[in-house]
Formats: structure tokens, C-alpha cells, sequence
């Protein structure tokens, strides 16, 4: 049995390419190219019938590393907290104030990118600080 290398991340969303480029600001990630025959993403979408113009969005990491994220668009808005989340790696490997520092730093980053700061976890005997936080569109993910 062979084991699966690669996966990617679907966010359901409004608002696909703007949701989109926000998580592309948060993690240096980078639009793709629009598909072989169109010289840009508008271009592509407006070639898709009326209603599906602007239904899903992606992103990856230019390094190859990281998920591709995929935006899809959905009618139904966000209602209760989500099931599975992402953490932001921003303090990996630092402790203490230093790292509640930085978390702050990337936070206040976020917040002028228009994500919304829920709340901060302290530090305590067994797990390191780190800051709950929404999207623009109210997906919860933290900061760690």
C-alpha cells in the first residue's frame, strides 16, 4: 500500500480570491499562473459561464513544500467553530516572552491584513503561549 505524499487544504468561503490572497500575505504563498490559453485569472473567469465565475481560487508555496490551499465558494456562511484549523508557525522554537513577543508582532501583522485577534493564550505548566485568531471571513486558525 502506498502512502500519500501530497494533500491539500479546501477552505469553504464567499469570497474565493480574496480570501485567497489573504492566506497568500499571512504565508508567502503565490497565486499559480492562470491556466495555459488565458493571460490572466480574470480573463479565465470570464470565460466560465455566469455562475461560476469566481467560484474557487488556489494557492501554494513557492517552495514546494507547504499544501496547496484551495478556496471554494459555497452558499451557506460560516456558522459555528470550525472542525479543523491551521497553525501558523510563528514562534516555533522560542519560549517565554520572546516568544508571546513575536506572536504579538505577528499578530498586529495579521490584524492590518484583516484578520481579527480572538484571544491569547498564556503560557502555563504545560504548553507555551500562543493566539487564537480569524480570517477575513471568520475561519479560526492560530498562531503558535
Amino acid at each position: 500500500m502506498s502512502s500519500i505524499k501530497q494533500f491539500q487544504v479546501t477552505f469553504d468561503c464567499a469570497e474565493p480570491e480574496r480570501v485567497a490572497r489573504f492566506w497568500c500575505e499571512v504565508l508567502g504563498y503565490v497565486v499559480p499562473p492562470p491556466p495555459e490559453g488565458f493571460a490572466t485569472w480574470d480573463d479565465f473567469h470570464r470565460s466560465r459561464p455566469v455562475e461560476d465565475r469566481g467560484s474557487w481560487f488556489a494557492c501554494s508555496d513557492p517552495s514546494g513544500v507547504g499544501p496547496r490551499l484551495f478556496f471554494q465558494r459555497v452558499p451557506e456562511g460560516k456558522v459555528v467553530k470550525n472542525r479543523v484549523h491551521l497553525d501558523v508557525r510563528a514562534g516555533t522554537g522560542l519560549v517565554g516572552e520572546e516568544r508571546l513577543a513575536t506572536l504579538e508582532a505577528e499578530c498586529a501583522r495579521l490584524v492590518a491584513l484583516g484578520a481579527v485577534h480572538v484571544r491569547t493564550l498564556y503560557a502555563d505548566d504545560e504548553n507555551e503561549s500562543c493566539i487564537v485568531m480569524q480570517d477575513i471571513e471568520g475561519n479560526e486558525f492560530c498562531l503558535d
